[in-house]
């Protein structure tokens, strides 16, 4: 008996071409950076592994490729992500119950990002299209259309306190009671080689897809709100990317906007990922953040505390990142968005914030502490790994 058949080989091939990718980045300034870059990495290859190993075409299921311990694409840090793909002309039955997040959302997508075009959306909608009973079930049949190929779910979390997750699954009725095919050398193999071509192309993917649309806009800057490329026909979203010096900050002012269910801000890192969302505060849901007098929330982007040394309840944490991007995100709309509904932005050193924004009152470290504190175990309570 062969005691190796070398099927791993494409991945560790893989994996070395993305060491190299993540090593050299152009973006890299410190050593910091190369070790969440690191970090990054192993994100990617989990990612990779999980989305080669745990599907079945014949078997469809919803897989949470992305979440605190394998960021990718500017991942949101209020939402759980579910993919599950498809085979063209296949019913599925899709079942769950509704939770009681801020937005629960499907869509269809006909192939995948690439770092040379974006995926294309067949299909989108919200639960508010879903019939359900007293409780919250629904159930509703697909047959994959021409080009389908992955379904995503997202769940989106306003209030991380207060409000729960549902449950979801995705059958094929016509594979049901049937066992699968044993294991074979020729599909172990594929799915080593996918894992390897996922792994080093979602790497290149990411390192491109900011250049298309943030980075395109002047630095300091957020566009007006607009539908997200790709995105959800009930989804705006405004973005961006941010150039500071350790004695500046940023404060992004946005009106609280009631006409949806959930509405947030959120800083990343130039991995185009999300940052420590978890012990830090790298993001801001409406239900999270103070809103002031006039109905406008005010967001300081900074590394440092920005009220005369003290954190306040709107500060989002640059955690060392002196360039990153910036994204705010509107959801479950009942209206749409203008250039009014936006956010304005401002570059100002740090010392002036508090002559910026005088109806804010600092916190003490304690305060700020029992915010972090919360932080945590609302995504340990919500997340999954």
């Amino acid at each position: 008996m062969t005691h190796s058949l070398n099927l791993t080989a494409s991945l560790q091939a893989a994996i070395a071409e993305a060491e190299e990718l993540i090593a050299n980045a152009p973006f890299i300034k410190t050593d910091q950076d190369r070790l969440e870059g690191y970090d990054y990495l192993s994100g990617r290859i989990r990612m990779a592994m999980q989305m080669a190993f745990d599907y079945d075409l014949d078997r469809p299921l919803f897989v949470n490729p992305t979440h605190q311990f394998s960021r990718q694409g500017l991942d949101n840090p209020d939402a759980i992500y579910f993919n599950a793909f498809l085979r063209e002309g296949v019913e599925y039955v899709v079942r769950g119950r509704r939770g009681s997040s801020a937005d629960l959302s499907f869509q269809v997508m006909g192939g995948a990002y690439s770092a040379t075009s974006a995926a294309t959306s067949l299909m989108a909608f919200d639960d508010r299209e879903l019939e359900m009973d007293a409780e919250g079930n629904f159930e509703f049949t697909y047959v994959a259309e021409p080009g389908a190929k992955t379904m995503i779910v997202r769940e989106v979390f306003c209030d991380w306190d207060t409000e729960e997750r549902g449950w979801i699954t995705i059958e094929r009725p016509d594979t049901l009671g049937k066992p699968k095919a044993p294991y074979d050398p020729a599909k172990m193999a594929k799915k080593y080689d996918v894992a390897a071509k996922s792994l080093v192309g979602s790497i290149l993917t990411w390192f491109e897809f900011p250049k298309w649309f943030e980075r395109k806009e002047p630095v300091n800057t957020l566009t007006a709100p607009q539908s997200t490329p790709g995105g959800l026909a009930s989804q705006r979203s405004s973005i961006g990317h941010y150039e500071l010096a350790e004695d500046e900050a940023l404060i992004i002012s946005v009106p609280r906007c009631d006409d949806c269910t959930y509405q947030a801000a959120q800083i990343g890192s130039d991995w185009y990922a999300s940052t420590d969302y978890e012990t830090h505060q790298t993001s801001l849901t409406k239900a999270q953040a103070e809103t002031d007098p006039d109905g406008v929330m005010r967001f300081v982007v900074s590394e440092h505390p920005p009220y005369d040394g003290a954190p306040i309840a709107n500060w989002l944490e640059a955690t060392g990142h002196t360039t990153g991007s910036m994204m705010l995100r509107w959801q479950r709309l009942e209206r749409d968005l203008g250039a009014e509904d936006g956010p304005v932005v401002e570059k100002v050193k740090l010392a002036e914030v508090p002559s910026k924004l005088p109806n804010t009152t600092p916190l003490t470290t304690e305060e700020y502490a029992a915010r972090i504190t919360a932080r945590q175990r609302s995504v340990a309570r919500r997340m999954i790994s």
